[in-house]
């Protein structure tokens, strides 16, 4: 129990050093996303988009995070009966929750648990669409370039429920951070 204790005590002063060495009250990223998504159920395809946040640091190492991301693509759909219908994808996520994260010289990973929801429209030869509840977990590392300037690679294991089917998609993000 001591030795948990002492840990525990060590990591902590540790963070606290570490997220001392840059200090800020949150950031702004912007960038390119790469989707790996099921549209339903075992069908996956390729969707390119953009993801954006904005995170507000309440202590030195934890943060509240806004993740807003689209992605666009196609995709043909088998029917049982007559011709393979091909549709237009956009998908739409809308995510909130908290970020950890501490600096270290150049380098500022990060880990996220985010909720929030997600919309899916088909259109062209399959035409509808649906919005369902949406978690994803995950996280990056952002590469101090020089004064607040910041690039980030992320990567997010992303859950939706989109036509009563769970959807288990994975994201890649890059893109430029403003710290401030």
């Amino acid at each position: 129990m001591r030795r948990l204790l002492t840990a525990v005590l060590f990591l902590t002063l540790f963070t606290a050093g570490a997220s001392a060495q840059i200090p800020t009250k949150g950031n702004v990223f912007f960038g390119y996303s790469y989707n790996r998504a099921d549209i339903v159920s075992n069908d996956r395809t390729n969707l390119n988009g953009w993801n954006a946040s904005l995170e507000g640091k309440f202590l030195p190492w934890i943060g509240i995070a806004t993740d807003l991301s689209g992605y666009y693509g196609g995709r043909d759909f088998v029917v049982p009966v007559g011709h393979s219908p091909h549709a237009d994808i956009s998908e739409y996520n809308a995510l909130f929750g908290p970020r950890v994260s501490s600096g270290v010289g150049r380098f500022r990973p990060f880990a996220e648990l985010l909720v929030g929801a997600g919309h899916i429209t088909r259109s062209k030869g399959i035409s509808d669409s649906n919005t369902s509840f949406a978690n994803a977990v995950g996280g990056g590392l952002d590469y101090r370039v020089a004064g607040p300037f910041a690039i980030r690679g992320q990567l997010d294991w992303i859950h939706t429920r989109f036509y009563g089917n769970g959807q288990n998609d994975v994201r890649f993000s890059t893109g430029v951070v403003l710290h401030f």
